[in-house]
């Protein structure tokens, strides 16, 4: 075993480990961005007033780098318009009300899986991104090149964040769709080793993944410490095989693909059902949520549908949020969508998201050893308030995780998460331009 990457310990308050998913009842209208995975957008193929049925296709990847969008309720096409979604970036819309009936698109079959380029494409036409929260599609990460080998699928279930639960419901609850995931992925891509990364707290999980390996020589279910971000790619792969992947390198380049269990028991439902991605289960959590639980839930869910569902006491809440503490993202209301990558929901109260007053830098040095890679946060802030993109480069913020271990350790609380996203877009910004007048002296 190698030794560990630094990291933090952080509370767990997986409050909703023991609760199963339980289904939200039919919303009345869900808003599907087209937009709900890194790369591409998908382009609507519906138009006002058509009807959908549970699957039919509404938005067709645009490209290499896209994916798929599928309706989740049946009922009647209202709306195609461009919305503020979660990120706060406009992002094309197609909105359906619900008929109530949650009929199934006739053309719903399983597909025809006898080849690893079948198998790909069944991932590819089932709408699947990363659903640990990352949103890459998952068919990229499937698409080998020629002359790569691929030597370990490793497996995240870590699951490292504060609150979040989601994935470890699918340990417990949906271990047959990922055991059939697991001999397509051993059958048309020869892998010999699949390892199941999984903290040590979640015994329950562990013990449900070890039942799953005594029926399966390539599986291998290793038990991590509970330090965050455990979950990291860069450092699942190092703590699981003891390999490390260079910076700006891929985990391709050392023989890996990692994949989110849930992702992986997606992958074995639309291989058995021919059902496409289509609903998600959210955590849902915080001190204004009344009855925190799992929620089965239809993507494009308002997220007031969701809360409400579990009791949210809206004067309590002073922020939601989508995913966990650590790297989640803050809404500006309740009308954003549940998306493919949506694994938790956190309506938290003032006290829980009051900013604690920043003082000057001591230049402890907590930040940078706190860091999964070394990196320097102080230098980063300074760096970034003078300007000096080219020195960020040097010191090579383009490779942050935007974790937030280091503003989680800083005694002077300051803002370096905050200032390392800030930094990384500066010297992305820098480089475009760099390389646009390049090209315009050509």
């Amino acid at each position: 075993m190698p030794l560990l990457l630094h990291g933090v310990h952080v509370p767990h308050r997986k409050h909703t480990a023991g609760s199963p998913a339980v289904a939200l009842p039919t919303p009345s209208l869900v808003a599907l961005p087209m937009s709900m995975h890194i790369g591409r957008p998908a382009v609507p193929v519906v138009k006002v007033g058509d009807h959908v049925d549970v699957g039919t296709l509404v938005g067709e990847a645009d490209g290499f780098v896209s994916s798929p969008v599928y309706a989740s309720v049946s009922g009647t096409v209202k709306r195609l318009e461009r919305v503020i979604g979660a990120s706060g970036a406009s992002v094309m819309t197609v909105t359906v009300e619900s008929d109530g009936q949650m009929s199934v698109d006739a053309s719903i079959a399983p597909p025809v899986i006898e080849s690893r380029e079948e198998l790909v494409e069944a991932i590819r036409r089932a709408g699947i991104v990363g659903l640990g929260g990352a949103g890459f599609p998952t068919h990229v990460k499937f698409s080998i090149p020629n002359g790569a080998r691929v030597e370990e699928i490793i497996v995240n279930g870590a699951e490292c964040e504060p609150y979040i639960t989601s994935d470890t419901r699918t340990m417990l609850d949906r271990a047959e769709d990922m055991a059939y995931a697991f001999s397509l992925l051993e059958r048309f891509f020869g892998v010999k080793r699949i390892i199941i990364g999984i903290e040590k707290n979640k015994k329950e999980a562990i013990a449900a993944m070890r039942a799953l390996a005594k029926h399966d020589t390539c599986l291998d279910v290793r038990v991590l410490p509970a330090l965050y971000p455990q979950g990291g790619e860069k450092v699942l792969i190092y703590h699981t095989t003891g390999k490390v992947v260079p910076a700006g390198k891929l985990p391709l380049d050392v023989g890996c693909i990692v994949v989110n269990c849930t992702t992986v028991a997606s992958i074995g439902r639309y291989a058995q059902t021919g059902m496409p991605l289509v609903t998600k289960c959210v955590t849902v959590d915080g001190g204004a949520v009344a009855e925190p639980k799992n929620v089965l839930a239809p993507i494009g869910t308002p997220l007031s549908d969701v809360l409400a569902f579990c009791g949210m006491d809206r004067a309590k809440a002073a922020k939601i949020l989508l995913g966990g503490p650590m790297m989640g993202v803050a809404v500006p209301d309740t009308s954003v969508s549940v998306m493919k990558n949506t694994n938790a929901v956190l309506a938290l109260t003032e006290a829980e998201t009051a900013c604690p007053e920043t003082t000057q830098c001591i230049r402890c040095g907590s930040c940078s050893r706190h860091c999964p890679f070394r990196l320097d946060p102080a230098a980063f802030e300074r760096a970034y308030r003078v300007g000096d993109i080219d020195k960020l480069g040097r010191l090579r913020v383009d490779i942050c995780m935007e974790c937030g271990c280091c503003s989680y350790v800083c005694p002077a609380r300051r803002p370096l998460t905050q200032i390392n996203k800030l930094g990384k877009a500066a010297l992305r910004d820098k480089r475009m331009a760099e390389k646009k007048k390049e090209e315009s002296t050509k």
